[in-house]
């Protein structure tokens, strides 16, 4: 009996302290300011490359969402660990985005959601 019940406990140790079922995490934009102040992390545009012109979030790299495969996502992020903190125009093609990325194996994965609900500093 012991024995069945430790994997269970584990399993639901694991779904509520660690990744979401997609393999990141979403977080509000406030934890990601946060974390862009206080840690090292790669703020990453999935959009356009006419909405990242348009204004982007300071520090943040472009790669849009239909671009994402395993060589363009090496390319901009070679360490597969790295904080990844994702932002598109609205949340719903970074949700897709760090879904692709979780499932490329990326393990630092943080979904934030979209430019226009973004409190803070945008760069032109």
């Amino acid at each position: 009996m012991k024995k069945r019940i430790l994997p269970l406990v584990c399993s639901a140790l694991l779904m509520f302290t660690g990744c979401g079922a997609d393999g990141y995490q979403k977080i509000s934009q406030d934890k990601a300011k946060e974390m862009m102040d206080t840690q090292e992390v790669l703020v990453l545009d999935v959009r356009e490359q006419s909405e990242y012109a348009g204004g982007h979030i300071p520090g943040a790299v472009l790669l849009p969402v239909g671009t994402i495969d395993e060589d363009t996502a090496a390319a901009v992020i070679p360490e597969k660990d790295t904080t990844v903190l994702v932002y598109c125009r609205s949340g719903s093609r970074s949700k897709r985005a760090a879904k692709a990325l979780a499932g490329l194996g990326y393990t630092g994965i943080y979904e934030f959601g979209g430019i226009m609900s973004w409190p803070y500093d945008i760069v032109t």
